[in-house]
């Protein structure tokens, strides 16, 4: 049964995310933390992290990296297929249209009015995975106290130096996990708790 409940889920996100990995997050999150349970928050935004760190598209990584958790290597399987399966499909018909009835406005049109929605789905996705870095606490009334100010500072360094200095990406997420094993070995060393674990 929880085979079925990743192809079934899986399909969903393959059939309905448009405009790329990034979009899709939110309809992971919906399937994965908000109606099965699998993960909760916390370990959603660790399986985007590592789905982003790692080769290929974030949603079909997502996919596989959920699979293994759920149902170990065929989980991985089902939920990969799951996900791309959608995608092979439409992407041949669409591709057959296109080159048939390219020159339609309708065509260009449609085109044209599903950016807006593609843009409000991976800022949506941003604002979530914003809020649970810098606010982990996911029940209970908002509070300062319960704010990471130093997953907050980490986050406003790495955007300055990829802004300004224009630093590789991988190199300033190789330098952030750096200094917070640093930042992690001195604080166990003097008895504190590191605030990201």
């Amino acid at each position: 049964m929880t085979y079925l409940q990743l192809l079934w889920s899986f399909l969903q996100i393959g059939l309905f995310s448009f405009g790329g990995g990034y979009a899709s997050v939110p309809l992971i999150q919906s399937q994965v933390v908000d109606l099965y349970h699998w993960m909760d928050k916390t370990e959603f935004v660790d399986i985007i992290t590592i789905s982003q760190m790692t080769p290929g598209p974030v949603a079909i990584n997502c996919a596989t990296f959920v699979g293994i958790r759920v149902g170990g290597i065929p989980g991985a399987l089902v939920a990969t297929l799951g996900c791309v399966l959608p995608s092979c499909v439409i992407v041949l018909i669409l591709a057959w249209i296109y080159k048939k009835y390219r020159n339609l406005p309708i065509i260009q049109g449609i085109l044209g009015g599903l950016r807006p929605a593609i843009v409000a789905l991976i800022a949506s996705a941003g604002v979530s995975i914003l809020q649970t870095s810098f606010y982990p606490v996911t029940k209970g009334a908002f509070s300062l106290e319960n704010i990471d100010w130093l997953a907050i500072l980490f986050f406003a360094l790495c955007f300055f130096v990829l802004r300004k200095v224009k630093c590789n990406p991988i190199l300033i997420m190789l330098g952030a996990g750096g200094v917070s094993l640093i930042l992690y070995f001195i604080l166990n060393a003097c008895g504190m708790a590191f605030p990201f674990v």
